[in-house]
């Protein structure tokens, strides 16, 4: 049975955020080696070591991605289709353009937005399908401008892949499909391999190997972010609904025994009634055992004095979700500092998030919300900068540089603008 108590009760250790070591640092360490060393081969004999999958070849045919996308349920087919659609129209507005400033003398200076050549995008496979996560990380992408996405998943047993996970890759965009999972797919992705081309960023969610994998590789390539386990937290004032909330709590608590689902509420009625709920829906979810844990472990009702101080509670907290379940959730919107995606009013639970409005489900976990961001269009993108003087202007400003130069003991700094002018004094 979930926790109920007041906050003053409650200490540090509200959400479980699992992102320090995680005991696989050696192992992943080796996966990666051999990766880098032997190749295609090392990618075979670990599909057959961890998938039980003997294949022939690691690139998903095209053949295989239509038989696949035929077989879906059409009516999935449109949702994932209309989906598409409004995760498009929200990270549109997400594009950057450039700049150019000049200045005295004809000096010119401005930025340049550039996508980045190749992402890798890496998705769950078997029981943790989730066709939502290939459209939310490759749609921006796409809108970025990047050249080739690749995309890679676990094989099942007969060497094939989840049919779902292949019709969101067509629908979405995705380049190339390869049935490669766990560290060895991080590391085919960040150094390449015969087959597998090596890109400059990695994204996507996946099990502590991978995420550990992707932390080693870091540097090499870039990443979106190491994700912990899933965390909800939802303000609910004595108006709301306890089978809403009690829902809502259980939307992440069944994502994983390590998902931490909190209720924050200045009503111990509706608290004493959102627990009591918890044990009536529990038993009904087909991953009953996986919430199960989570709440009885991770779950909490904190009782706190007004909504206000349980806004100041998120945003020390800095939630992965956080929803706002009051009448004017907007007179409390700008007051949170901290949060990876926020939902208001009683009639937004956070799945709607996961799924159809828009926004990206690719989010901070672990209380890093307090300095980043979701998934969104930047990450897809870098920055480069130009400079061009003319003469003219480098005569206006050279002996400044050379004396700024100087001052850091940089003499070759320093000549290099003095020497363009030694023979005018």
């Amino acid at each position: 049975m979930i926790k109920v108590m007041d906050y003053a009760q409650c200490g540090n250790d509200i959400f479980i955020r699992e992102n320090e070591a995680t005991g696989v640092e050696d192992i992943v360490a080796d996966i990666i080696y051999d990766v880098r060393k032997n190749g295609d081969e090392a990618l075979y004999r670990y599909s057959k070591k961890f998938d039980g999958a003997e294949l022939s070849n690691l690139e998903v045919s095209e053949e295989e991605i239509e038989q696949a996308f035929n077989s879906v349920d059409p009516k999935l087919i449109e949702v994932i289709k209309e989906a598409k659609k409004n995760i498009w129209a929200f990270h549109e507005n997400q594009k950057r353009s450039g700049f150019i400033m000049t200045g005295n003398g004809g000096s010119v200076m401005g930025q340049r937005v550039i996508p980045l050549d190749k992402v890798g995008l890496y998705v769950p496979g078997g029981t943790a399908a989730y066709p939502s996560s290939v459209l939310m990380n490759c749609v921006p992408a796409l809108i970025a401008g990047v050249e080739e996405i690749v995309m890679v998943t676990p094989p099942s047993q007969n060497g094939g892949v989840n049919p779902v996970i292949l019709a969101a890759a067509k629908i979405a965009g995705v380049g190339r499909v390869f049935k490669i999972g766990g560290a060895q797919a991080v590391a085919a992705l960040a150094y390449g391999t015969e087959s597998v081309p090596a890109v400059d960023k990695i994204v996507g969610p996946g099990n502590r190997f991978v995420a550990e994998a992707k932390k080693q590789v870091f540097g090499k390539v870039a990443i979106d972010m190491i994700a912990g386990p899933s965390e909800i937290l939802v303000i609910a004032d004595e108006k709301s609904d306890p089978a809403f909330v009690a829902a809502d709590l259980l939307s992440q608590a069944e994502h994983d025994k390590m998902a931490s689902a909190v209720l924050v509420t200045d009503s111990r009625a509706l608290a004493e009634a959102v627990s009591a709920e918890l044990e009536k829906q529990i038993p009904l979810l087909s991953r009953e055992e996986i919430a199960r844990e989570s709440i009885d472990n991770n779950g909490k009702i904190i009782l706190v004095s007004s909504i206000e101080e349980a806004v100041e509670i998120s945003n020390e907290l800095a939630p992965e979700h956080l929803e706002i379940c009051v009448d004017n959730p907007f007179d409390y919107l700008d007051s949170v500092k901290h949060a990876g995606s926020v939902f208001l009013g009683r009639y937004c639970p956070e799945a709607v998030g996961d799924y159809m409005a828009g926004a990206n489900h690719t989010l901070p976990t672990s209380g890093t919300a307090r300095f980043s961001s979701p998934l969104s269009v930047d990450d897809f993108v870098k920055k480069s900068q130009f400079t061009y003087f003319t003469k003219e202007s480098l005569q206006e400003i050279y002996d400044k540089v050379a004396y700024f130069a100087d001052s850091e003991g940089l003499g070759a700094h320093a000549e290099s603008a003095r020497i363009r002018f030694k023979d005018e004094k």
